[in-house]
């Protein structure tokens, strides 16, 4: 096992009475890395997440979490993961200090990292007050505190900022990077695919159970052949007078490839002289409909 992975999945597939949830799924994530898992509602998100935990054996293939496989389970459970699910749900009637020590016992962390998360978290003024008092962000505050009890080498969350204003949502991904640079491996269930752009390392696109691109988002952009844009004011008139920019014009932009953006880029400034334009690389959200009409595609002809 690298020690530098946090999770290695090597050809993973799971049933539940027939049905393929998982189908020759593999993937990495390194110690201080991020990923992304995105897919529709029944892609196959939650089964992964629950190998990942230990809550389900794969019907075939190997998963490795920190070094341990699933044999190993007696020992995964001294593992420092943390896990924030889809809805938080604790018990209303407790204070928020209260849940946290509870989960603090139940990890075995001191009673001194509860009282560290509640005042980094903004909490101090609610400490005392029952959950049930507690508006959707606090919540997942507290829900996020509660997942990084252990100080985790791997931290898996569902749909972790649903719901938040963007200041609260910006606050959990701070956290995240933390995280990173202290070595922890970080998993993202999410549909929030603008948000969530700017703080990953990798994405899993996965659609009924299988794997439809892996890879960094230049490894994605590239693969999926999408292509930049560059627009400029009066770039039809530019087009007008250059002939050989028709051929990359459309949709008021110049369409651009990997291998044709640095002759084009050299040809709108030197010929055209013109520098007061702007490159817009494929979304997150652009890659990820792109794989999934893809796919529809492929499932239509077959």
């Amino acid at each position: 096992m690298n020690p530098c992975l946090a999770v290695s999945a090597r050809h993973i597939s799971h049933q539940f009475a027939g049905f393929s949830a998982l189908n020759d799924v593999s993937f990495e994530v390194k110690r201080g890395q991020t990923m992304a898992l995105l897919g529709h509602n029944g892609a196959g998100k939650s089964t992964l997440i629950k190998i990942l935990l230990g809550l389900l054996k794969p019907s075939e293939g190997e998963v490795i979490v920190l070094g341990k496989n699933h044999s190993e389970l007696k020992q995964r459970n001294e593992l420092r993961i943390g896990y924030l699910p889809e809805n938080v749900s604790f018990y209303d009637k407790l204070t928020g200090k209260e849940i946290l020590s509870y989960f603090a016992a139940l990890k075995r962390v001191t009673k001194p990292r509860v009282s560290q998360l509640i005042e980094e978290f903004g909490l101090e003024y609610a400490q005392d007050r029952a959950l049930k008092t507690y508006s959707k962000g606090m919540k997942q505050r507290l829900g996020f505190a509660q997942a990084i009890l252990c100080e985790p080498e791997l931290l898996l969350l569902d749909e972790p900022t649903v719901g938040l204003d963007p200041v609260a949502s910006q606050f959990l991904y701070g956290k995240i990077d933390e995280l990173k640079q202290q070595g922890c491996g970080v998993i993202v269930c999410t549909h929030e695919l603008s948000l969530i752009e700017n703080n990953i390392d990798i994405a899993l696109i996965l659609a009924k159970g299988e794997s439809l691109a892996k890879g960094s988002l230049a490894e994605l952009r590239q693969n999926s052949g999408l292509k930049t844009r560059l627009t400029a004011p009066n770039l039809a008139s530019w087009v007008a007078q250059e002939p050989r920019l028709a051929a990359y014009y459309a949709d008021d932009a110049l369409q651009l490839d990997a291998e044709s953006k640095s002759q084009v880029l050299q040809l709108v400034m030197s010929e055209c002289q013109v520098f007061d334009f702007s490159l817009t690389q494929p979304a997150l959200a652009e890659i990820y409909h792109f794989y999934m009409s893809q796919n529809k595609q492929t499932q239509a002809v077959s």
